[in-house]
């Protein structure tokens, strides 16, 4: 019986908070949405007509910011802002968290690698880029330094580690499979997704 409830409850529970989540940003969209219709004297013809407004906004920022004149407005207005150090941490964080979804900012050479520790044992890591700042790469003895994230399991912080290309072993596999085995310390993969 325990073991029924427990296998429904793992089989479920991942459906309905992710269509809980969905919903939920769906009916805070189409209420923002709604309210900025109200604002302009224009009653809602549809439900979702709001969630539609916004994502038309959204859309229409995208292509704004593809115009070169509105982009120096806006980087203008950040520098501005950025002045603040409120802000500056909080827009800051933010800004980076959102730069993480977006495909497009995602360094071509992501690499999955294994570094060896010292017991024998081997950690999963990233490598993030090919580029390592200057400061650093001037205070480190010689060789070819990379960044290296180790993603730490069920929360999105990780610990980032500059380490010796040589001492990286790379192995072939996908960033997004390598990086839900992090998350959930090797519960979860993409076979067991597959298969349920």
């Amino acid at each position: 019986m325990k073991k029924t409830l427990t296998r429904g409850l793992m089989n479920l529970l991942p459906m309905v908070l992710s269509i809980w989540l969905f919903w939920s940003l769906f009916i805070s969209l189409d209420g923002l949405g709604r309210l900025l219709l109200e604002s302009l004297g224009v009653k809602p013809i549809f439900i979702g007509a709001g969630f539609t407004l916004v994502a038309v906004i959204i859309f229409i920022a995208g292509l704004l910011f593809s115009v070169s004149p509105i982009v120096w407005l806006y980087s203008w207005v950040e520098r501005q802002l950025m002045k603040f150090p409120l802000f500056k941490s909080v827009y800051g964080s933010i800004r980076d968290i959102a730069a993480l979804m977006n495909n497009d900012n995602k360094p071509k050479n992501q690499q999955t690698v294994l570094i060896k520790q010292a017991n024998g044992s081997y950690i999963v890591g990233f490598i993030m880029g090919d580029n390592t700042p200057a400061p650093l790469t001037d205070a480190l003895p010689d060789g070819d330094w990379v960044p290296v994230l180790f993603q730490l399991s069920y929360q999105m912080a990780g610990v980032t580690s500059l380490v010796k290309r040589e001492d990286l072993i790379e192995v072939q596999w996908s960033f997004e499979e390598a990086m839900r085995f992090n998350l959930t310390a090797g519960i979860s993969s993409s076979k067991d997704i597959a298969h349920n």
